[in-house]
């Protein structure tokens, strides 16, 4: 359907998008205060951003010597080129194991390749642990947030889910209730389970180790009880040292979700005794993305600090964006893998910055969104009415009369007409103007107030006497 059609649909219900648009801004106002309490903030997103350039500069050396010191250790390394591949590296080892019980901890990475289905149309039952994960795969909808999967959803809601899956009261809506109940439906899933699989947060070249971080310790469970660990990993997780991982912890929990750290950070060296660790790395359009203009949103270390803060994402859901990963950094990676399909994507933007602002490894995403418009142009990608309005905006704000012209008839609109004219729900305009607080419209443009003050600086200045 397209990002404007879905978003439409998801702004209809009005009440849902505004206390979505105020959750998401509360955990961006969170980020702020935390960010705001470490002076050397600005120089570890500095720092951030030049180990990613050079882990990049040397990705192929430092994978390689990923693999070598994680074998060294006893992990066994697998390279999956795309999705496909992926998919089918880990079926093979579950088989092998014959593993009919399978439990997840988030893996974006495994979003991305639809791992779930995959598995579950061989056989293999497949629970996602993660609390917001299981509410989601048990609705049968993907997750709208990296972070906060189950954002879109209210509590009454969920209390109707697990009313349904897990046999709770009816009605019950008291999120206390609700998780004790999910963490002893989760608890039996944990104990039958015969594999974990894991996402990886980090991955270090220098060690083998892998890190990952959850705030509900639900990987150490999912993969402490069963004797096979496999971890999923896009190849851009990679950092060079152990010395770097405490830029990107100190970074990642503030900027997600505004803590101070997350509440688990659990690094693994090789299999625990007895058992086997599986590291299935993956490309999966990587290698490309890695030689095109647009290698920083490889960066991304999956905070979502850029969803939280984007006004197009708190009010249009992530839903409206059809893709694993949503929001501004989603509407650069999704047109790269699939243009014609989400070529409407990078214009579900304003252009503000704050994304920009936010991201804790300076991504310069809302510049990288401008240029993914114009590959999309380059690609005839772009629709015909979208080219006819890019267009006519440029005629208007090329022409100095015609812009002003345009000013002074859509100020004296402003101020003349009343308000339910201007918010009309028969017209675009007026369906646009309900769902915003209208500014006051100035009785002066700019240019007239500025033209008189330069007439009044003239006119004061010493030499006009």
């Amino acid at each position: 359907m397209g990002h404007p059609a879905l978003a439409a649909d998801f702004t209809a219900d009005r009440e849902r998008a505004r206390w979505h648009d105020r959750a998401l801004w509360f955990v961006r106002e969170k980020r702020d205060r935390m960010a705001t309490g470490v002076p050397e903030w600005e120089k570890l997103r500095e720092t951030a951003s030049a180990i990613k350039r050079h882990t990049q500069s040397l990705m192929a050396d430092y994978l390689q010597q990923f693999e070598e010191n994680a074998t060294r250790h006893g992990a066994i390394v697998h390279w999956a080129a795309d999705a496909a591949e992926h998919n089918r590296i880990v079926l093979s080892i579950l088989q092998s194991h014959r593993v009919q019980r399978l439990v997840k901890s988030k893996s974006m990475l495994t979003e991305e390749c639809h791992l779930n289905p995959f598995l579950e149309q061989h056989g293999i039952h497949v629970v996602d642990t993660d609390l917001g994960e299981r509410i989601v795969q048990l609705r049968e909808e993907p997750p709208s947030h990296i972070v906060l999967p189950a954002i879109h959803i209210k509590k009454e809601e969920v209390g109707e889910c697990f009313h349904e899956h897990l046999g709770t009261e009816k009605g019950a809506s008291d999120p206390k209730y609700l998780t004790e109940a999910a963490r002893g439906h989760l608890r039996s899933c944990f104990c039958e389970a015969d594999a974990g699989l894991t996402g990886v947060n980090f991955a270090i070249a220098e060690t083998g180790g892998i890190v990952i971080c959850t705030n509900e310790g639900n990987a150490d469970l999912g993969i402490g009880l069963p004797k096979i660990h496999i971890a999923c990993m896009g190849m851009e997780k990679l950092l060079p040292r152990a010395a770097d991982l405490s830029v990107f912890l100190r970074l990642l929990a503030r900027s997600a979700t505004g803590q101070p750290i997350t509440t688990y950070s659990s690094h693994f060296h090789g299999p625990q005794q007895g058992g086997e660790l599986h590291i299935v790395i993956v490309d999966n359009g990587r290698s490309e993305i890695l030689q095109s203009e647009f290698r920083q949103s490889l960066d991304c270390i999956r905070c979502g600090a850029c969803m939280n803060t984007c006004p197009v994402y708190r009010r249009s859901g992530g839903h409206s964006y059809e893709a694993t990963v949503p929001g501004p950094i989603g509407s650069i990676l999704t047109p790269l893998q699939s243009p014609a399909q989400s070529s409407t994507l990078p214009f579900a933007c304003s252009l503000c910055g704050s994304c920009t602002d936010v991201c804790p490894v300076k991504i310069p995403l809302h510049h990288q969104l401008f240029a993914m418009r114009e590959r999309l142009d380059q690609q005839q990608l772009i629709g015909t009415g979208k080219k006819l309005q890019m267009k006519a905006l440029s005629v208007v704000l090329s022409n100095t009369w015609l812009y002003s012209l345009v000013g002074n008839v859509a100020r004296a609109a402003l101020r003349v007409l009343p308000k339910f004219l201007i918010q009309n729900p028969l017209t675009p305009a007026g369906q646009w103007a309900r769902q915003r607080e209208l500014p006051e419209a100035p009785a002066k443009s700019f240019r007239q107030l500025y033209a008189e003050r330069q007439q009044s600086n003239d006119q004061s200045s010493p030499g006009s006497h």
